[in-house]
């Protein structure tokens, strides 16, 4: 009886149980190894995730004012005489909303010469870009805001009866004051729209991370507003007719400084007014660092005037980066150019 005691009491010795514990650690130890290299590329994919998404977004974001660039509703601009100098973003005045209408769209080469109403935070270095045109719905319609109060906006005048004229003016103005075509209907008003693009050092909520922004022109100054994080750099180029056909003849990184033989009528505000097109170059960065990678590429942003490519970097740090490039037509300013 006692001998059968003692062999059901045996159990294991002390060397199986130390040779199960290796075994067990070495396994443990395998699981964690495959969930922390899991996670590191889980984490990995999210940002390179997010730092493609960020970068079609800014594109589109930037393709779909630039598409709109030019566009007054009903008003007929090419009649209207480019003015004598480039017009200033921020002015206040009405009657330079007027004078600068056939100036769709101009540029600040590396930022050099940006007016001083925009905010000290620009990333230097970077261009910038003003896109004015007016809203595609007319206030207080469907899925368009009602009018505000000291907000610009233009209206055309449609009645029949009287010449072909319009005002571009803040709501509450008595300039305001034109019809349908039956002459008695006031005509809708459409908001008039000055956006400048620019690359910021930081989001907008105190985070130092670069960022697309926008300054939007509310009729008394400029309100910042934060688009995408991570957009780390933007190159611009213009195309520009100047035969007038609707299709850009040359591109060049500044319209104010561009000639050919034979031109007389190459000054700054003619040279803005005959842009077409837009060449874009938008670096973007991720948001995070990913560890253990060193970013030595170097990245090219389109060519310079003279013909030399615009390289950015090595950065050597750890931010993955890429370059997004697309061409885009204005569609308004060409369209009016083309032959019927």
């Amino acid at each position: 009886m006692n001998r059968y005691l003692v062999k059901r009491a045996s159990g294991m010795s002390l060397v199986e149980l130390m040779i199960s514990m290796a075994l067990g650690l070495m396994i443990f130890a395998g699981v964690i190894t495959v969930f922390a290299n899991a996670s590191r590329s889980r984490a990995e994919i999210s940002r390179a995730s997010v730092q493609i998404e960020n970068g079609r977004v800014a594109v589109d974001t930037l393709t779909e004012d630039l598409r709109l660039a030019g566009y007054y509703g009903e008003l007929d601009t090419s009649g209207l005489p480019v003015p004598a100098a480039v017009p200033d973003p921020c002015a206040t005045a009405p009657a330079a909303w007027e004078q600068a209408i056939p100036i769709h769209i101009q540029g600040y080469e590396s930022g050099a010469g940006a007016p001083p109403c925009f905010p000290p935070g620009v990333k230097p270095g970077t261009d910038m870009i003003v896109v004015r045109r007016a809203r595609a719905c007319i206030a207080g319609t469907a899925r368009c805001e009602p009018v505000a109060a000291g907000e610009p906006y233009l209206q055309v005048n449609l009645c029949t009866d009287t010449p072909a004229t319009h005002a571009i003016a803040p709501a509450g103005s008595p300039a305001l004051t034109h019809t349908l075509k039956d002459c008695t209907t006031a005509a809708g008003l459409r908001r008039y729209v000055v956006h400048t693009y620019f690359v910021g050092y930081d989001n907008g909520s105190g985070a130092a991370v670069p960022t697309l922004k926008r300054l939007e022109f509310d009729g008394a100054g400029m309100i910042e507003v934060p688009l995408v994080e991570g957009i780390e750099r933007l190159e611009l180029r213009y195309g520009i007719d100047h035969d007038g056909n609707g299709a850009p003849d040359a591109y060049v990184a500044d319209p104010a400084l561009y000639t050919y033989a034979g031109c007389t009528s190459c000054s700054a505000p003619n040279n803005w007014a005959n842009v077409v097109a837009v060449e874009l170059h938008v670096l973007s960065r991720a948001t995070e660092p990913s560890p253990g990678h060193v970013d030595r590429k170097t990245y090219e942003l389109g060519v310079s005037d003279s013909g030399n490519p615009i390289v950015a970097g090595p950065f050597n740090d750890a931010y993955r980066r890429h370059v997004y490039t697309k061409v885009v037509r204005l569609m308004n300013p060409s369209m009016r150019r083309e032959a019927p």
